[in-house]
C-alpha cells in the first residue's frame, strides 16, 4: 500500500500562474496610477514639493521591477516565504491607492496669471515654497500660508496677491505630498529667512488652517517675531483654543461650502478667542478659497468664483492691515 499525502493547491502550477498574473496585473495598475496622476496633475506635480514627484518616481521602478521578475514563473513559495509575498502584494496594493489619492489639484486661471511678477509685486518660487515680495517698501507684518490638501500651492497666488500690492510679505509653503501636517518647521524657517519681518499672520485653507492654527498658538508669545494673527480659509482648529490662543482671528468662509460645512464652522467659535471676527461669504463654496477646479464633495455655488475670490481678499486684507495699524 502505497502512502500518499494530499497535496496543497496553493502549491499547484495553476495557482503559481494566479500568483504571477496577480503580480503582474498589480504592476501595471501602479504603472497606470502613474501615467494618470502625470497626466491629469502635472503642474501639481511639477510645481509642488518633489515628495510626490519621488513618489511617482518609486512607484513607477518598483512596478517595472515587480514587472521584470514576474516575466518568468517563480519558484514555489511556502510557510512563511508564501505569507510575506501576501503581505507583499497587499502592501503594494495600499500604496498605489495612496499614490492615486494624493494626485495634487493643480492650479488654474486666474492664479496661474498671479504667478507673474510686475512692477508691485515680485514672485518667486522654489522647491518648498513660493514668494510674493512687495516691490515697493514692504510692511513688517508678513503672511505665511498652509494650503489645503492635495492643492497645488500656485492656486492660492490670485486670492493672497493682494495682501502682497498691500505691502505684505507673502509666503506660501509647499507641504511634502500636499499634506500640512508634513511641513512642520516650514513656518520657523520662513521666519529665519525675512529678518525683516518682526510680526506674522499665519493662514491657511481646509486642513492648512488646521496646522496654521496649530503654529499661531505655538507662536504667539515668541518674543522675536510672533504670530499676531491666526487667517482660516474655510476651516477651523482641531482642538480648544479659546484660551491659549492670544493672536487675533479671522475666520472667513463659504455659505455653500459642503466640506468645511458652516454648522461646524459655526460651532468652532468656541474653540476660539472670543474677539474672533468671523466673515461669510453668501453663496461661496471650499474650492473658491483657492482656484484649483471643483472639489468632490463640495457644495453648489450661487455666486462666481471672481466675486468670492475678491470678497475673501478684501476680508484677508481688512484684516492683515487692522493688526498692522495696532
Amino acid at each position: 500500500m502505497n502512502d500518499t499525502t494530499p497535496s496543497d493547491p496553493s502549491d499547484s502550477p495553476d495557482a503559481a500562474t494566479r500568483w504571477r498574473w496577480a503580480t503582474l496585473a498589480t504592476a501595471a495598475v501602479g504603472l497606470l496610477v502613474v501615467a494618470w496622476a502625470c497626466l491629469t496633475g502635472w503642474g501639481g506635480v511639477v510645481h509642488g514639493h518633489p515628495a510626490y514627484a519621488v513618489l511617482l518616481g518609486l512607484t513607477a521602478a518598483g512596478c517595472l521591477l515587480v514587472a521584470w521578475r514576474a516575466r518568468r514563473p517563480l519558484p514555489r513559495r511556502r510557510g512563511w516565504r508564501r505569507a510575506i509575498g501576501v503581505v507583499l502584494l497587499v502592501g503594494g496594493v495600499a500604496w498605489i491607492a495612496a499614490v492615486a489619492w494624493l494626485r495634487p489639484l493643480s492650479a488654474v486661471e486666474p492664479a496661474l496669471a498671479a504667478m507673474a511678477s510686475d512692477e508691485d509685486v515680485e514672485v518667486t518660487e522654489s522647491a518648498t515654497r513660493i514668494e510674493l515680495a512687495p516691490t515697493g517698501d514692504a510692511s513688517a507684518t508678513g503672511v505665511f500660508f498652509q494650503p489645503g490638501a492635495k492643492v497645488d500651492p500656485r492656486a492660492y497666488a490670485a486670492v493672497l496677491r493682494p495682501l502682497a500690492e498691500a505691502g505684505h510679505p507673502v509666503v506660501i509653503t509647499k507641504p511634502p505630498v500636499g499634506i500640512a501636517f508634513f511641513s512642520v518647521g516650514a513656518f520657523d524657517a520662513a521666519r529665519d529667512d525675512y529678518p525683516d519681518v518682526d510680526r506674522w499672520v499665519v493662514g491657511g485653507h481646509s486642513l492648512g488652517g488646521v496646522v496654521a492654527a496649530i503654529e499661531a498658538d505655538d507662536a504667539d508669545g515668541d518674543a522675536t517675531a510672533p504670530a499676531v494673527g491666526l487667517l482660516l480659509y474655510a476651516s477651523y482648529p482641531a482642538e480648544d483654543l479659546s484660551d491659549s490662543l492670544t493672536a487675533a482671528v479671522a475666520s472667513i468662509s463659504g455659505s455653500r461650502d459642503g466640506l468645511s460645512t458652516p454648522e461646524r464652522v459655526e460651532e468652532s467659535r468656541a474653540d476660539l478667542p472670543a474677539d474672533a471676527e468671523f466673515t461669510v461669504v453668501e453663496g461661496a463654496v471650499h474650492a473658491f478659497f483657492g482656484d484649483y477646479g471643483a472639489q468632490s464633495g463640495d457644495g453648489t455655488p450661487t455666486i462666481s468664483r471672481d466675486v468670492a475670490r475678491h470678497q475673501i481678499s478684501e476680508a484677508s486684507v481688512a484684516f492683515v492691515e487692522g493688526l498692522t495699524a495696532r
